[in-house]
């Protein structure tokens, strides 16, 4: 029999919390062809192509980022402790404007090596030059969500409009299902209603969907409300954005009403705690979107405004963000927090069919992690180890699609030290002229 199996680990499907158990998974063509409780019958295990042995280990679905800007690695450490407009203004877009399509290439390299060190399997990047995005996230068999930024004003507005259109007929579905294209408008201080009602008419026309930052910050909900008399959330639901797929970055400012149809609408949240407190933007209302039973995802936004992409330490900060916010240690409890990096992730992305838990008949998109360290033990809880106690570089395996890109701790499909001289080059002369 041809495949692998992961024997002996402590299974965290995320089906259920009763689901985790003792167990042993069999990949083949790239998809869970069985999960074993307690193990595999001896007839498996004895006709099996390669066996691994996991025990010690978690096992679990591979983490999604559910926003970022991969690239944006470049500016790591570059222009902090700056509120976030002055940040773009004075710093980052200036930088912005001298990129080229090589920058963004080992910029979303960078990034990839680190988010696949840290056990993310898939990503949702909005950017510039995605087409060298795509080709990056190809040569190193990623799973990307990619979506190409579109302001709609200024010579560049008709611009993205065309390339978005040509980006998606291109890569979408590229790399045997591993690349999927949205539109990507940027925010709605950047794009007027009118403008929105023309990308939406394109995602129409396309079959797709549309990643969009909504209520970052109290002033763009203040400035929103001057301007068209509705906060953001209520002026998309006017316009009809929310009608079709919508991935919605931020939401830190939204009043009840605004809650009411993100939830209604089946918005894709994608919440991005240290980024947020980091640029000082507030804290989204994550806890009272989960009671009400948002689609919550977590993301680590740009390595400029975080400073890493660790998505184990993302979740840690937005369940204690939560507890300290609303002065109630049962706020956002770990296992929910693990939902919005795997299966919450998957749904926000509208990915879930393929990608968020250990099931079979899924992709392989999964990873593990190496339990056998001083400070994972002793082993009370698996899920709160993992979200209280872990960080990335406790990522031993990852898998995506079936394919091995990390085997203990070292990633298998890309030169890493080249991958960060070029990166460093590109920074240097980005930031130091």
């Amino acid at each position: 029999m041809s495949g692998l199996l992961l024997r002996g680990g402590m299974l965290i499907p995320m089906t259920s919390r009763e689901a985790i158990g003792l167990g042993d998974i069999l990949i083949q063509d790239g998809r869970i062809a069985a999960i074993y409780p307690g193990g595999a019958p001896e007839e498996v295990r004895s006709s099996v192509s390669e066996i691994r042995n996991v025990a010690g280990q978690l096992v679990l679905p591979g983490l999604v980022n559910a926003h970022t800007h991969a690239a944006m690695t470049l500016f790591r450490s570059f222009a902090d402790d700056l509120p976030l407009m002055r940040w773009l203004k004075e710093a980052i877009w200036p930088a912005e404007e001298k990129l080229t399509g090589d920058d963004v290439y080992w910029g979303t390299k960078l990034a990839i090596a680190e988010m696949l060190k840290s056990g993310i399997t898939t990503f949702a990047d909005m950017y510039f030059f995605m087409d060298q995005v795509a080709q990056a996230s190809l040569d190193t068999g990623i799973r990307a969500h990619l979506s190409r930024g579109m302001v709609g004003f200024g010579p560049s507005a008709e611009k993205a409009l065309t390339e978005s259109a040509a980006f998606f007929r291109q890569y979408n579905g590229a790399g045997d299902g591993l690349t999927r294209v949205w539109l990507g408008p940027h925010a709605p201080y950047t794009c007027s209603p009118d403008y929105l009602k023309r990308v939406m008419a394109l995602a129409d026309e396309l079959g797709t969907g549309l990643h969009i930052h909504l209520s970052e910050t109290a002033t763009e909900v203040d400035d929103m409300t001057k301007q068209y008399g509705l906060p953001p959330v209520e002026l998309m639901d006017s316009i009809g954005l929310f009608e079709r797929p919508v991935l919605a970055a931020h939401c830190v400012h939204l009043n009840e009403k605004e809650r009411a149809i993100l939830v209604e609408k089946g918005v894709g949240i994608a919440h991005n705690p240290v980024s947020n407190m980091k640029l000082a933007s507030g804290v989204a209302p994550v806890e009272a979107l989960r009671q009400a039973q948002a689609i919550l995802a977590l993301g680590t936004d740009g390595a400029a405004s975080n400073n890493n992409l660790d998505l184990i330490e993302e979740m840690r900060q937005a369940a204690l963000l939560q507890k300290v916010h609303l002065l109630d240690p049962l706020a956002l409890p770990a296992y929910e927090a693990l939902e919005m990096a795997t299966i919450g992730g998957a749904r926000a992305l509208r990915w879930d069919d393929e990608i968020g838990t250990l099931e079979v008949g899924k992709r392989a998109d999964l990873i593990t992690i190496n339990l056998q360290q001083p400070h994972l033990c002793p082993d009370h809880d698996p899920v709160s180890r993992l979200v209280y106690a872990a960080k990335g570089a406790d990522v031993a395996t990852v898998l995506v699609n079936g394919r091995i890109l990390v085997d203990q701790g070292r990633l298998t499909c890309m030169d890493e030290e080249e991958v960060m001289a070029k990166a460093t080059a590109a920074a240097y002369r980005l930031t130091r002229q």
